[in-house]
C-alpha cells in the first residue's frame, strides 16, 4: 500500500480561494510600491554561502537552511570532520549554497554586482519567498513571502518618513485600522550600551532586548546576565522597561538618560526629524509610536528601526518591520551605500485580515457563469457565447462532458452549487432554435430566456 504522501513542517498548500486572497494582498502591496516609485527586481531563491552566512548574527546564521552540494559530496571530505562531530566545521565542505534568509541581503549583493548599471539613489521592491529553519507555530512558518522595499545611495531622513507614509498606506489600502508602527534607532541602542558599560556585547546586548515582548523583563535580564552584562549595569537599564508617555515625553526622558553619549543623542535628533514630519503630514490610519525596548536583532542596522503590530486583540506578533543600514554593501566592497527598507508579512498579514474578516467579498470571486454541456452541437454553440462573454472580461466556463442522462443533468448544477458559481446558462434544443439562452440564477432559482447581448450585459 502506497504511503501517504506529507508536505514539510512549516510549509503548506494553498487552494484557490487562499491564493486569491494572497494575490490580493500582493497586489495591494505592489500598488503601493509603485505608486511611491519603487522598481521591481528579483534574486535567485539561493544565495552562495559565503552571502549570507555573518550577516545575521549567530542566530539567524543558524536558521539558515543549507543546500549539499550535488554529486558525491562526501567522497572529498576529511576524516577527521566526522570524527569531531563538528557540524560547523563539516558544513562548509558539503555544503557551498543556501536558501536565502531574507530579501535584504540579496539585495545588497546584487545592487554592488549591478552597481555601474543602476542610478542612485535605487529605489527598488521585491516580492519573493524565503526559508528560515525556525520551529513552526502560528504565524511562523518555514517557507514564507517577504514583501520588501529599500532605497539605496541616500542618508536622508525623508526617506524614513515615506516609509512610514507607505507602511500607512498599505494597511489603509487593506482597510486594517490600528496598526501600530514602533520606530526605535539603533544608536539609541548603542548609546545605551555605552552608559551601562556593555559597548563591547552590543550585540548580545540587543539581541536579548529583541525578545522582551516574547519572554519577559526578567528572562530578559537573565539572559543579558548570562552574556556578561553586570548587574550594575542592567539595574540601570530599568528606567527602559518603564519608559511611557507620548513621543515627545519619551525623547525628553531618553535626552537625560543618554545625556553623556554622543552617540545616542545623535539617534535623539533622528528621531525627533522623523516624528517632526511624520506629525505634520498625518498619517490615515496607523499610530506611530516610540518602543525604546525595540531592537530587532539584526546586526546589519545602523540607524532607525521599524516594526508594525496587528491592531490591537489580534495576537499575530509583527507584520512588517525594517530599518536603517549604513554599511551592508560594504562587506561585499561597495562601501558608503547608506540603505534603509522595510518588508510587509504577507503570511501575518493573511492571518490578520482573515481574523478580522477584511477580506473584500469580490476577492472570492471566480468563474461568474457556467454553460451546461447537452451535447456536441449545443456545445458548440455554447462555446462561442462563452468567447463572447471572456471578450467582454465575465468570467464564464462550458461544463466539459455533456449530459447523456437525469443524473449527468444533476452532476452539472451540483458542480455548479459547490463551485458557488452564481449563474448557469442553459442552451438546449428550443434556445438553438431561438438563437436564445436560458440564464438561470443559482441563489433564486429564477430563469430567463435572453440574447447574447442581453446575456452580456445581465452578467457585466
Amino acid at each position: 500500500m502506497a504511503q501517504k504522501p506529507s508536505i514539510p513542517k512549516g510549509t503548506r498548500d494553498f487552494n484557490s480561494e487562499t491564493v486569491a486572497k494572497r494575490n490580493y494582498i500582493f497586489d495591494t502591496i505592489k500598488s503601493q510600491f509603485q505608486v511611491y516609485g519603487f522598481q521591481p527586481i528579483e534574486t535567485p531563491s539561493f544565495e552562495n554561502s559565503e552571502t549570507l552566512m555573518g550577516k545575521y548574527g549567530d542566530e539567524g546564521d543558524r536558521l539558515i537552511f543549507k543546500i549539499l552540494n550535488s554529486g558525491d559530496y562526501l567522497s572529498k571530505v576529511d576524516n577527521r570532520f566526522y570524527l569531531d562531530k563538528d557540524s560547523n566545521k563539516l558544513t562548509p565542505h558539503i555544503s557551498e549554497k543556501a536558501l536565502r534568509y531574507d530579501l535584504t541581503v540579496p539585495f545588497a549583493r546584487y545592487v554592488v554586482q549591478h552597481q555601474n548599471e543602476i542610478e542612485f539613489p535605487f529605489k527598488r521592491y521585491q516580492i519573493q519567498p524565503v526559508w528560515r529553519a525556525d520551529r513552526p507555530q502560528k504565524g511562523r512558518f518555514r517557507e514564507f513571502y517577504q514583501c520588501d522595499a529599500d532605497v539605496i545611495g541616500s542618508t536622508s531622513l525623508f526617506q524614513e518618513v515615506e516609509f512610514i507614509q507607505l507602511y500607512d498606506a498599505v494597511f489603509s489600502a487593506l482597510n486594517l485600522k490600528g496598526t501600530t508602527i514602533k520606530i526605535n534607532n539603533r544608536k539609541i541602542l548603542s548609546g545605551i550600551a555605552e552608559v551601562i558599560g556593555a559597548q563591547d556585547k552590543l550585540i548580545d546586548f540587543t539581541v536579548a532586548l529583541d525578545k522582551l515582548d516574547k519572554i519577559g523583563e526578567e528572562k530578559v535580564k537573565e539572559e543579558m546576565f548570562g552574556k556578561g552584562i553586570s548587574q550594575e549595569g542592567i539595574d540601570k537599564l530599568q528606567p527602559l522597561f518603564t519608559l511611557s508617555g507620548d513621543f515627545g515625553s519619551q525623547i525628553e526622558s531618553l535626552k537625560s538618560i543618554l545625556s553623556i553619549s554622543e552617540v545616542g543623542i545623535k539617534g535623539i535628533e533622528e528621531l525627533e526629524f522623523i516624528n517632526k514630519a511624520i506629525s505634520s503630514l498625518e498619517l490615515k490610519t496607523a499610530k506611530l509610536q516610540l518602543d525604546v525596548t525595540l531592537a530587532r536583532g539584526l546586526n546589519y542596522y545602523t540607524g532607525a528601526i521599524f516594526e508594525v503590530s496587528a491592531p490591537e486583540g489580534v495576537n499575530i506578533g509583527s507584520i512588517g518591520g525594517g530599518g536603517r543600514y549604513d554599511d551592508l554593501t560594504g562587506i561585499f566592497g561597495l562601501k558608503n551605500m547608506s540603505g534603509v527598507g522595510i518588508s510587509f508579512g504577507l503570511d501575518r498579514i493573511y492571518l490578520v485580515l482573515e481574523e478580522l474578516n477584511l477580506f473584500p467579498e469580490s476577492v472570492k470571486e471566480n468563474t461568474k457563469v457556467l454553460f451546461i454541456n447537452f451535447g456536441e452541437e449545443e456545445a458548440m454553440s455554447s462555446l462561442k457565447a462563452v468567447t463572447a462573454l471572456r471578450n467582454e472580461g465575465i468570467k464564464a466556463e462550458l461544463y466539459p462532458d455533456w449530459i447523456t442522462s437525469g443524473k449527468q443533468m444533476k452532476k452539472q448544477m451540483n458542480y455548479a452549487n459547490k463551485r458557488e458559481i452564481p449563474f448557469v446558462v442553459l442552451v438546449g434544443e428550443e434556445e438553438l432554435k431561438s438563437n436564445s439562452f436560458t440564464l438561470k440564477n443559482m441563489a433564486s432559482g429564477e430563469q430567463e430566456a435572453v440574447s447574447l447581448n442581453e446575456l452580456i450585459s445581465k452578467l457585466k
